[in-house]
């Protein structure tokens, strides 16, 4: 896959634990366009490929810029960005991907939790340059680790960005069921941020009656899974008619890789869906949260990277 080189142009602390990094193309040119919602995947040092959402205002095409947390739970990655990347450093990333891209709405409701607000600032920006009717709820633990409030006081988005805080008095925490209550055909609601936030927005939405067509989503890291049941299983490469086992505890696409089937990807957590492969026979057992749950019914397709077998065998298209 071609990559871009980019060069650190400024890097700043948003909040506590997060820090916002400016990136310009290293040739001076100008980089792909894209919209609200995008993200890139960003190589780093030890061959780590980490998804980045793109917080920049859309429509700019002479830099990009990206939020990062310390994670306490890293596998590495933001552990490089915060402890390597600086002004002067020169990275390698795709072009934008949008897996989460706003759609025409008469109303749209914008929930963000901690570092989620990342693809949620650029959305609301967006909504707001276009004059359409919204609102943003902006979670975090405390106001010092609430990133881009600089940028989401600004005048334009002012009265239309809440702030709620888990350490701030009763008043100002966010009553979600009331806030969701009374879903509208024409209102559409996007969510990002930790695990848990996402699935108490989406739980609450859906007890209250909302689509699933107007819930859009967007996971920084898959949930966890009990592996304690796990069973050896097969894949059969379609070309050749090649078996290959995948034992308890190593993934599909490691055994594929060490076989010399070349499969791209990237997050390793079915985030992403880099490594989304066709499947021919057999039945997967789903472990992503890229896919949707009608996608996944259909088991035409699943992530290697994490997803495994409910079948002896999975024939794949490769």
């Amino acid at each position: 896959m071609s990559t871009i080189e980019v060069r650190v142009a400024t890097r700043q602390n948003e909040a506590d634990g997060i820090c916002s990094y400016e990136l310009v193309r290293v040739d001076g040119g100008a980089l792909p366009a894209f919209e609200a919602g995008a993200h890139v995947d960003v190589h780093l040092p030890g061959n780590l490929i980490r998804q980045y959402s793109l917080c920049n205002a859309p429509g700019e095409t002479h830099r990009y810029q990206i939020g990062v947390l310390r994670d306490a739970d890293s596998r590495g990655g933001s552990e490089a960005m915060h402890d390597h990347i600086d002004v002067g450093s020169v990275l390698r990333i795709s072009e934008p991907k949008n897996h989460f891209p706003l759609v025409e709405a008469k109303r749209t409701l914008l929930l963000a939790g901690g570092i989620g607000v990342t693809p949620i600032l650029a959305m609301a920006e967006t909504l707001a340059a276009r004059g359409a009717a919204f609102e943003m709820h902006y979670c975090a633990r405390s106001p010092e680790k609430a990133a881009f409030k600089q940028r989401l006081g600004e005048s334009h988005l002012r009265d239309l960005v809440h702030f709620h805080y888990d350490s701030g008095d009763a008043a100002q925490k966010l009553d979600m069921a009331a806030l969701l209550a009374n879903p509208q055909a024409d209102t559409h609601l996007y969510v990002c941020g930790p695990q848990g936030f996402i699935s108490y927005v989406l739980d609450t939405a859906r007890a209250q009656g909302w689509p699933a067509a107007q819930l859009h989503v967007e996971y920084f890291s898959a949930a966890a899974v009990d592996t304690t049941g796990d069973q050896p299983f097969d894949v059969k490469l379609a070309s050749s008619g090649k078996l290959l086992t995948v034992p308890p505890g190593q993934t599909v696409i490691k055994v594929l890789l060490d076989a010399g089937v070349e499969v791209p990807y990237s997050c390793e957590e079915g985030v992403c869906g880099t490594c989304l492969t066709r499947v021919l026979e057999g039945v997967p057992d789903h472990r992503d949260m890229y896919l949707t749950e009608e996608e996944q019914a259909a088991n035409d397709q699943f992530t290697p990277c994490c997803s495994r077998s409910k079948s002896k065998v999975l024939v794949l298209d490769l």
